[in-house]
Order: structure tokens, then sequence, then C-alpha cells
């Protein structure tokens, strides 16, 4: 039997996504967990590996399994040996063919800016910090300038190993919450690091030491160099994985944040 599931994690306990022998992955902790519920080895594939304090509160995972139990049983007991930092959300019978990398067909993500003067303390680590403050009047101008099918060799970090630079962006939107800026992007796939060179690319614009073309500029010099900085991780989260209707997986996992006006 494949098994879809889907799961929530704060990334700053691990070095990453993918099992590594020098740290703790998230990837670990859950192969472990459903190994004790199955009462055999489990071995998972994502739908997108994440960087080291990357978070994640729609990611889609999928296993073989000769095990029989419910779905109560696989999330409350997978649960039960879970850190605290992990949370499986729901599970889901699902026919072989589908894989929970490859059957997709986009992906979301979020990217949580705090941009007040003082430092964030109670989302330190979960957010990204800018003590100038953003104009996302600026921020949405550049960000229009990167939707659609391009080739973002720019905004993909210098050791990407993906084979081709071209991604498909379909919406990209800034918006501001109290103190809380979100990046709202969707697109086919992503390159290594490119929501965190978009995020700061658009944040670089948002201060007001760029002007909103730069980051067409920037897209269009297809060279990583001159791309500007690569945001924090802290405020990145993989947030959605879209599939086809005939896999019958449609979760929506958007983020809210609790913010005062100021």
């Amino acid at each position: 039997m494949r098994i879809a599931a889907g799961i929530e994690y704060d990334g700053r306990p691990y070095c990453g996504w993918q099992i590594q022998d020098h740290a703790p992955s998230v990837q670990k902790e859950i192969e472990r967990a459903l190994s004790k519920v199955a009462n055999h080895d489990i071995k998972i594939i994502c739908a997108g590996r994440t960087d080291t304090g990357v978070h994640a509160s729609g990611q889609v995972i999928h296993f073989d399994t000769d095990a029989v139990r419910s779905d109560y049983s696989w999330i409350r007991g997978t649960n039960t040996y879970l850190p605290s930092s992990i949370g499986l959300l729901w599970v889901k019978p699902v026919s072989d063919e589908f894989h929970a990398r490859f059957s997709a067909v986009r992906r979301a993500y979020h990217y949580v800016i705090y941009n007040r003067t003082e430092r964030p303390v109670i989302f330190d680590g979960l957010v990204t910090w800018q003590f100038k403050p953003l104009d996302v009047i600026r921020m949405q101008a550049a960000a229009d300038f990167l939707i659609g099918k391009h080739d973002f060799s720019s905004y993909r970090a210098a050791g990407c190993q993906a084979k081709s630079p071209v991604r498909e962006i379909y919406k990209l939107e800034v918006r501001r919450q109290g103190d809380m800026v979100f990046l709202d992007i969707e697109a086919n796939a992503f390159l290594h690091h490119m929501v965190r060179n978009i995020a700061g690319v658009l944040m670089t614009i948002g201060v007001g030491d760029a002007p909103p073309g730069w980051a067409k500029d920037v897209l269009e010099h297809q060279n990583r160099r001159l791309g500007g900085i690569t945001a924090s991780p802290a405020g990145l989260y993989l947030a959605q994985v879209h599939y086809p209707e005939v896999f019958d997986i449609s979760v929506n996992t958007r983020l809210v944040f609790a913010s005062s006006s100021r």
C-alpha cells in the first residue's frame, strides 16, 4: 500500500530535510516514527527538500508499507514518537502512480518578514527581521516583473544542480498584516535558494536601496553574482503542494501570524 501524508515542522533544530550523518534531520525523525508504527523500516519521499532552518506547514510525503493501520492510528501513533517540532497532519491511501515529488504540478511558499524597529522575540527563528520600513507597493511593482516563465539563473544558488534554470511563477504577491510582510509565491517548481534570493532582492527594493526595475535587471543578467543577498532561511515556509485532481489531494495550509498594527 502507498500512503501520502502531510507534514508540518519547525526547521530550527534540523540540518534540513535530508538525512545527514553529522546532524539531526526532519526525514530521519519521520522515518523513525513511522517505522515504529508500521513495525518495519519505512523510507519516505518528500515533495520538496528544505534547507537548514527552513520550515513547512504543507510538506507532502509518500511511503510504501505492508502494515494495515487506520488513518487515526497512523496520525496519533506517529505523532507520539515525533518530537514537538514535527507533526503528521493527515494521511491518505493513494495509487502506486502517486509520487510526492514527481506528481506535483506546482508548489507554494510563504516568506514572512517581521518589519519593525525592535527585533522579534516570540517569533525569533520563525521570521526574518527587517528593521527598516518596507514599502510593499514598491515590492509588488518589482515582484510583477518576475511573474511568468523565465530563466532564473540570477535567482538560484551558485551550487544549484537543477538541469534547467527555467521556471514559471504563477503568483508572487506582497502583502502586509500589521508588523508582518508576507511574500506569497507559487510556481511549477523552484531552484535552490530561489525564494530566498527573490526575497533578498524585494527587501532591498522595499527599503529604497534600489528601484523596482532592479528586479527585472537582475533577472535579465542571468548571473547570480549580480543578484544581491540571499535572505535568511528563518522566514521561509513550504506552504502547499498541488497535485492533479485524479489523486484527490487538496489541503489549504495558509499561514496566519497574529501581529499588531503600529
